[in-house]
Formats: C-alpha cells, structure tokens, sequence
C-alpha cells in the first residue's frame, strides 16, 4: 500500500509533515491508472476523480477545511491552514441515477 498526498500547495505539504502523516509520495498531479488496489489518496480532489480512485480499490481522504471567503484563490501556510480547521476525513464517494428532470 501506498500514501500519495494530491497537492501543489508547499503549505500542505508541510501542514502533513508536521503532523507526522505516514505520506510515501506528494504528487501535484495524479494519474488514477498509476494506483494499486489498496493504496490511500489523500487531497481535495473533484468527485469524479475521487470516484474513479475507489473504483480502482483505493480509498481517498479528504482534506477539509473551514476556509473564509476572503482566503480563497491564496496560497495558506500550514499554521493558516491549522486556523482553518484543516483536518482529514474518509469519503465515498457513490454514483447514482440522475434524477429524471435532469437525464
């Protein structure tokens, strides 16, 4: 099994480090077909991508955060992203039917 931590921000990076997460390789970019059955994504990656990463038997952990309207576009330390509430949280993330109005 292995971690990839999905960012281009250097904040995260080091927000991840401090924290001691077990990270075997930070990625800017990820490819889902470079993934093995078991590997561990964390990020804040858009639904479709994140849906694809568990199709492949992967599982993907969100970063979250409580980010105010007046921090968005910048690019956070990791002690912004601390007042920020950064923490991780497990997502499935499961497709469904449109509903009608919308197909």
């Amino acid at each position: 099994m292995t971690t990839h931590f999905v960012t281009r921000h250097p904040g995260a990076r080091d927000w991840a480090r401090r924290r001691g997460l077990p990270v075997d390789r930070f990625v800017t970019h990820l490819d889902p077909a470079q993934l093995q059955p078991g590997d561990r994504v964390i990020g804040t990656l858009p639904v479709n991508l994140v849906a694809e990463i568990q199709q492949r038997g992967c599982d993907y952990i969100h970063l979250s955060l409580q980010l105010p309207a007046g921090l968005r576009g910048k690019e956070l330390d990791a002690d912004q992203l601390d007042a920020c509430r950064a923490r991780l949280q497990a997502c499935r993330v499961e497709p469904r039917p449109l509903p009608e109005d919308l197909e």
